[in-house]
């Protein structure tokens, strides 16, 4: 079954939703912003460097390459949604999870929210308004969900 962004996941008998994060639309933008001053400052350095007449023009290119792709992947990345009970972090489009006792490392990365699992397969929280706030969460549920198995 395909989940559609506005609906409910799919959770096992006794399973419980803790939190739903999502990102957030001003963390969104400046995230973009960043990259397009990063990326406008590398292209007219380039430019510079190799002696073209055009550096502002590469410039300009560069924000503007920053700004369609953003506004282009807009729609899509605002509606992504984690979801976290007390048993796995359900990812985005409900059909994949990982488990919690399966989690070995979740840890902010540049602004965002980076999951290590024990078997090696990393996924990322983007654009969350409160990284910090999220990592805390998971990994309370995680530690939660440890003892409780271990008792």
């Amino acid at each position: 079954m395909t989940q559609t962004p506005g609906d409910a996941p799919i959770l096992e008998d006794g399973e419980k939703i803790l939190a739903e994060f999502r990102p957030d639309r001003g963390k969104y933008w400046r995230d973009h912003g960043v990259m397009a001053v990063i990326l406008m400052a590398l292209a007219g350095f380039v430019l510079w460097a190799i002696d073209s007449p055009y550096p502002a023009i590469g410039s300009l290119g560069a924000i503007l390459a920053v700004g369609v792709r953003a506004a282009y992947l807009a729609g899509e990345t605002l509606s992504l949604r984690w979801v976290l009970t007390d048993r796995r972090l359900i990812l985005p489009g409900g059909q994949r999870a990982v488990m919690l006792g399966d989690i070995a490392t979740v840890r902010p990365l540049l602004g965002d929210v980076q999951i290590i699992t024990t078997g090696g397969d990393k996924h990322l929280l983007k654009h969350l308004a409160n990284g910090a706030d999220v990592v805390r969460r998971i990994a309370q549920a995680r530690d939660k969900r440890a003892k409780r198995r271990a008792a």
